[in-house]
C-alpha cells in the first residue's frame, strides 16, 4: 500500500494503520516528555545523594536538555535515510538506557553520562513522531491529529513524574529510575513491532509538485511561524520560572505553589488540545491573535490579583500559555512539502526549545535590574510580538479556504 493509497478516506485498512500510528507517536511523546519532566523530581534526590552545588544540578539539566535540542535536526535527517521507525524506536531505547545507567550511578560523572546518553535518544521523538502524524492524517485532520499528539505529551509531563515520586515512597530511587528505564526499552521493542510500516518508513520518491502544500507558497512562511513559536515558548518558560516568586510574594506557601504549577499545567494540557480544534474552526491565525492577547492579559492581570484569584486565573492562563503551540506545530506540514517535513520538524522544535532555554537567562537579568513586576510586563509584551508576525504569515493561511 502506497502513501496515496494510504490517505484514502473511508479505507478500513488505512483507517487501522492511521490510529496505530497516532497510538504510537502519542505513547511516545507521553514517554519522552515524561523523561524530560522527572528531572525535576530527581535532581533533589540526585543533589542530596552526591552532595552536588546548584551548578552541579543545572549541568545535570543542560546535559539532557542540551542534547534533546541539538540533535533533533540530525535526527530527522537519519530518520529520512533509514526510516522513522527505526530512529523512533532506537531513540526511545537510548532514552531507556539512559536512565537505567542513571540508577547505576556511583558518582557525578557516570551521571552526567546517563543524562547526556538519554538527552540524545530523546532528541529523536518530536521531530519524528509528529512527522509521522503528518504523514498519516491529511488536510485539517492533520491540525487535529498533531492537537491530540501534543496533548498526549502533556499527559507524561504530569504522570510520568508522579508515578515516580510515588514509587520513591516505597522504593529507593535506583529501582525506581531503573524501571523507568527499563519501560523505555519495552516502549522501543512495541514501536518497531506496531508502527505501520505504511506510515513509519521511508518516503518513496514522488515528482516535486506532487509533494508541495495545495496552498501558494508564501516567501519565508516557516521562518515566520518558527520565529511565532520560538518567542511563544520563550514567554511560557520565562512566565513559569518567574510565577512562583510572584506568588511567594503574594504570600503563598511551598505545597500552594505546588498546587499553582499543577493548575498551570492541567491547563496547558487541554489547552493544547482544546486550541487544536479551534485552529480547525477558527483558523490558525484567529487562534494565535486569541491565545496570545488572552496570555499578555492573564499575565497582566495575575500582577495586580490577589492570591485567591490568581489560583482561579491560572488553569485559564495555561490554557493560553500551551494553547498557540498545538496550532503552530500542527501548521507546520502545510508550509513545508512532503519530504522536507521531518527535518521541518526537527528545526522547528529546536527553535521553540531552545528559545524556553535561553528566555530565563535573559529575563533573569532583566529581572535583577528592574525587579519582578516589570519585568513579567516585558514577557506580556513578548507575547503581543507574535501578532505582527502573525498577520504577516495570514496570507498562507487565507488560501486554504478559498474555494
Amino acid at each position: 500500500m502506497t502513501d496515496q493509497t494510504a490517505n484514502r478516506a473511508g479505507d478500513p485498512a488505512v483507517t487501522q494503520a492511521e490510529r496505530r500510528t497516532f497510538g504510537v507517536a502519542s505513547g511516545a511523546h507521553a514517554l519522552h516528555d515524561g523523561y524530560t519532566d522527572v528531572l525535576y523530581v530527581m535532581l533533589p534526590v540526585w543533589q542530596a545523594e552526591f552532595g552536588l552545588s546548584y551548578a552541579a544540578i543545572g549541568a545535570l539539566r543542560a546535559m539532557f536538555t542540551g542534547a534533546m535540542a541539538g540533535l533533533q535536526i540530525p535526527a530527522g535527517q537519519l530518520a529520512d535515510r533509514i526510516g522513522s521507525t527505526t530512529v523512533l524506536a532506537l531513540g526511545t531505547a537510548l532514552s531507556g538506557l539512559g536512565y537505567i545507567i542513571a540508577g547505576t550511578s556511583t558518582g557525578f560523572v557516570v551521571l552526567v553520562l546517563a543524562l547526556l546518553i538519554g538527552g540524545v535518544g530523546s532528541s529523536t521523538q518530536h521531530p519524528v513522531a509528529s512527522a509521522l502524524v503528518a504523514r498519516a492524517y491529511a488536510g485539517p485532520r492533520s491540525l487535529r491529529a498533531l492537537g491530540g499528539y501534543n496533548f498526549a505529551g502533556d499527559i507524561g509531563k504530569m504522570l510520568v513524574p508522579a508515578l515516580a515520586a510515588a514509587m520513591m515512597m516505597a522504593v529507593p530511587w535506583r529501582p525506581t529510575v531503573m524501571i523507568l528505564g527499563a519501560a523505555g526499552l519495552v516502549a522501543a521493542l512495541a514501536i518497531a513491532l506496531v508502527t505501520p510500516r505504511v506510515f513509519g518508513g521511508r518516503l518513496p520518491p514522488q515528482p516535486a509538485e506532487a509533494e508541495r502544500p495545495e496552498r501558494p507558497v508564501i516567501p519565508g512562511a516557516f521562518t515566520m511561524l518558527l520565529c511565532i513559536g520560538t518567542i511563544d515558548s520563550a514567554v511560557r518558560m520565562a512566565f513559569l520560572t518567574f510565577m512562583p516568586f510572584l506568588l511567594t510574594g503574594k504570600s503563598a506557601s511551598l505545597p500552594a505553589i505546588g498546587i499553582a504549577l499543577t493548575l498551570v499545567f492541567a491547563g496547558g494540557a487541554a489547552g493544547k488540545l482544546a486550541c487544536a480544534y479551534l485552529g480547525a474552526r477558527i483558523g490558525v491565525i484567529g487562534t494565535v491573535f486569541f491565545t496570545e492577547i488572552l496570555t499578555a492579559l492573564l499575565i497582566l492581570a495575575m500582577l495586580v490579583l490577589p492570591l485567591e484569584a490568581a489560583f482561579v486565573a491560572l488553569p485559564l492562563l495555561g490554557i493560553a500559555l500551551n494553547g498557540t503551540s498545538s496550532v503552530l506545530y500542527g501548521s507546520v506540514p502545510d508550509l513545508i512539502p512532503a519530504h522536507k517535513r521531518t527535518r521541518a520538524f526537527g528545526i522547528f522544535y529546536t527553535g521553540t526549545i531552545g528559545g524556553g532555554t535561553v528566555a530565563p537567562v535573559i529575563f533573569g537579568f532583566a529581572g535583577d535590574a528592574l525587579g519582578l513586576t516589570p519585568t513579567l510586563v516585558l514577557v506580556a509584551g513578548a507575547a503581543l510580538v507574535t501578532l505582527p508576525l502573525a498577520y504577516r504569515l495570514r496570507p498562507a493561511f487565507v488560501a486554504e479556504r478559498r474555494p
